[in-house]
């Protein structure tokens, strides 16, 4: 489809704009490079080869990934140390157990000491060890051993004590960034998540534990990083590539920065409920994030006048913000651009992605699905 305009493509269809693509990955590398921490960007909004190449400036190094499915993705592909940064499953420690012997550097994350006695149960091959990050919970309360409990010290403690384990970096995800409203208050729990993660260091090295990493991240910390980052030894954000419109509504972002869109066409005209049909239902953008705009699910590129009411599997249900529609200004066939409220989401309905250069397509990228 290259050459190829996007309002000629079949709908739905999620268009990747590679400029700001591009622009958004330059932005956030440059950033942490001033501040001289590693950026360890995720994979888990695009999961494509393609986009990995461009986040890591090409050196296909330094990744973080949500599944397993996307860990042996890439190292299919030539990608080393890659940190699978999700509570270590049970039922995967034999495929993590031949990534770790198969790659120079795979590391998985753990945060309660049953994970680690499942790593103990399998000795990795040709005497290497298993690298291991602590997840540690900085009050955003996803997962993680709580900062300030000791059980998360004790746990530090028995992954350095563990024979065939190394404890190779802490981790911690300030996802409590995406209840903020403007850079202040992003700025603030940052500060908050770097200071809890900076102490638990100091609390390492005081029980005689040293050269350990440590790493925080989100998009919106990272989007806009406070002074003391720079004392971290990585980040990892990942949204940024894409932005989406709930970042630009905490703050990280512009809108003009988000770089992906979801093409739909009107298939419909009711007049007796005064609402368009469009061929994009919740399998094209993702009920993520429904009711928390005026403008429904989404923003309508270029029509604030249009609200994206409802969604069922393949359709979707438009009608004005207030007053009557124009349905002249809708004729059947025509095509609507929605900004997605979260990329991530959006991104995982869709098998091709339509990479384009101010609107022609130049490229498809086909990311990788599954656990």
């Amino acid at each position: 489809m290259a050459g190829q305009s996007v309002t000629d493509l079949p709908t739905p269809a999620l268009t990747v704009d590679l400029e700001k693509v591009k622009r958004n990955a330059r932005v956030m590398l440059e950033r942490f490079q001033k501040l001289g921490v590693q950026l360890r960007p995720h994979m888990k909004t695009h999961k494509t080869v393609e986009c990995a190449d461009i986040m890591t400036a090409g050196s296909r190094r330094c990744i973080v990934v949500s599944t397993l499915a996307e860990a042996v993705f890439y190292a299919d592909r030539g990608f080393e140390d890659i940190l699978y940064a999700y509570p270590l499953p049970f039922d995967k420690v034999e495929r993590c157990a031949q990534l770790s012997e198969r790659l120079a550097l795979f590391q998985v994350l753990l945060d309660n000491s049953a994970a680690l006695e499942e790593l103990r149960r399998r000795p990795l091959k040709g005497g290497k060890n298993w690298h291991v990050w602590l997840k540690l919970d900085c009050d955003n309360k996803r997962a993680g051993v709580p900062h300030s409990d000791p059980a998360a010290l004790h746990l530090a403690l028995a992954v350095s004590q563990t024979e065939g384990a190394e404890l190779t970096g802490v981790y911690a995800h300030c996802g409590n960034t995406y209840s903020c409203s403007g850079v202040e208050q992003i700025k603030a729990v940052a500060a908050e998540t770097t200071t809890s993660t900076l102490q638990f260091m100091e609390k390492l090295k005081a029980n005689g534990i040293h050269g350990v990493k440590c790493s925080i991240g989100s998009t919106p910390s990272c989007s806009h990083p406070v002074a003391d980052m720079a004392l971290l030894s990585e980040v990892h954000p990942g949204n940024y590539i894409f932005y989406d419109v709930q970042q630009s509504l905490i703050g990280s972002c512009q809108l003009e920065d988000v770089a992906v869109r979801v093409l739909t066409r009107v298939i419909g005209h009711y007049p007796h409920r005064n609402q368009l049909l469009v061929d994009c239902g919740w399998t094209a953008l993702s009920l993520d994030g429904g009711g928390r705009l005026p403008t429904g699910y989404a923003l309508i590129e270029g029509h604030p006048d249009l609200k994206l009411l409802s969604m069922t599997q393949e359709h979707g249900r438009m009608e004005p913000v207030s007053g009557k529609l124009d349905y002249a200004k809708y004729p059947l066939g025509s095509l609507l651009s929605l900004i997605p409220y979260h990329a991530c989401a959006t991104a995982a309905m869709h098998p091709v992605y339509f990479v384009h250069s101010e609107g022609t397509v130049v490229d498809t990228w086909t990311p990788t699905r599954g656990w």
